[in-house]
């Protein structure tokens, strides 16, 4: 590695909820650091991944989609979003080339052009749509916007990824390596292993479930000095009583397939043996207290 040259930078990844900004990120990465789910508004944190090659370093956020607010806890994520734009050298405004340009796109372009920072449309799904289509759905976005770089990419099946990173390494300024080069992502496990059970309780439950949801990890440790066994103690907060029965599920079935899917994906991560323990806990109205959700692990840079 030729330290002259060497390039580091900050990417933000934008778009509205669902378009796949958590499945690209992954991807990028090589690994699951952020959740993902077919429900909107799945991300809540700026999720920092960190991509490393011989030419440089960059970091991404993947932001919270953004949408219309319904509470404190949206507002905040807003905000993020806000916060997010400002402190980085280059934006992904990801889009799904499946979608119709609509009022959510055309919000999130009004942002953007209230930053001076380069921008990229980055066209996601390409493999949901016919190629002849998508030189007019291309067009209705730079008759908006002027973008630095125009990239279409399919996040799931990786393809056109490898162009997106080169022309983003090049994009870069010249910099330090900010993180080891085998560092993927700046949250500690404690955080990964709260969203892994997360995303398993969006992927199970229906639509009721979802946002209503925070999970903490209470505890977690090796249980011998060896670590071949890791104990995890974990509480799954909800703002209802029928949503714990839900969560429960008849005789214990929903929780414990919750546990053993979750379970899997963290042994993965972790790479030993696990030990879920999961509790259920009911506070009411947790997403408008912000004191409940920056207790739960809910937090973004301070003004």
């Amino acid at each position: 590695m030729n330290n002259d040259t060497y390039k580091s930078g900050f990417v933000a990844i934008i778009g509205r909820p669902n378009v796949g900004k958590s499945t690209l990120m992954n991807h990028i990465v090589g690994q699951k650091v952020a959740i993902m789910s077919d429900k909107p508004q799945t991300t809540r944190n700026k999720i920092r991944a960190v991509y490393t090659s011989e030419e440089g370093q960059i970091v991404f956020l993947d932001t919270p989609g953004v949408h219309k607010p319904k509470s404190k806890l949206g507002d905040y994520m807003n905000k993020m979003v806000e916060t997010a734009l400002r402190e980085v050298d280059v934006i992904l405004f990801l889009v799904d080339a499946s979608e119709k340009l609509g009022p959510g796109d055309e919000f999130i372009i009004e942002k953007l052009k209230q930053v001076k920072t380069p921008v990229y449309l980055v066209i996601n799904k390409i493999d949901k749509v016919h190629p002849e289509e998508l030189l007019p759905f291309i067009d209705r976005y730079k008759d908006l916007y002027d973008f630095a770089q125009i990239i279409p990419v399919s996040a799931l099946a990786g393809s056109n990824v490898t162009r997106l990173m080169e022309t983003l390494v090049d994009e870069m300024p010249e910099g330090p390596q900010y993180y080891p080069e085998d560092q993927i992502t700046d949250h500690p496990e404690r955080f990964v292993v709260a969203e892994l059970i997360r995303e398993k309780v969006l992927h199970l439950t229906r639509e009721e479930i979802p946002h209503s949801i925070a999970v903490v990890i209470d505890q977690m440790k090796p249980r011998d000095e060896h670590k071949t066994l890791i104990d995890i103690y974990a509480t799954i907060y909800t703002e209802r009583s029928t949503q714990k029965g839900i969560l429960v599920g008849k005789q214990g079935a929903m929780m414990k397939e919750i546990g053993r899917l979750a379970r899997e994906d963290i042994e993965r991560l972790l790479g030993t043996k696990v030990y879920l323990n999961l509790w259920i806990k009911v506070k009411k109205d947790w997403r408008n207290q912000e004191n409940l959700f920056r207790n739960f692990g809910f937090y973004g840079d301070e003004e």
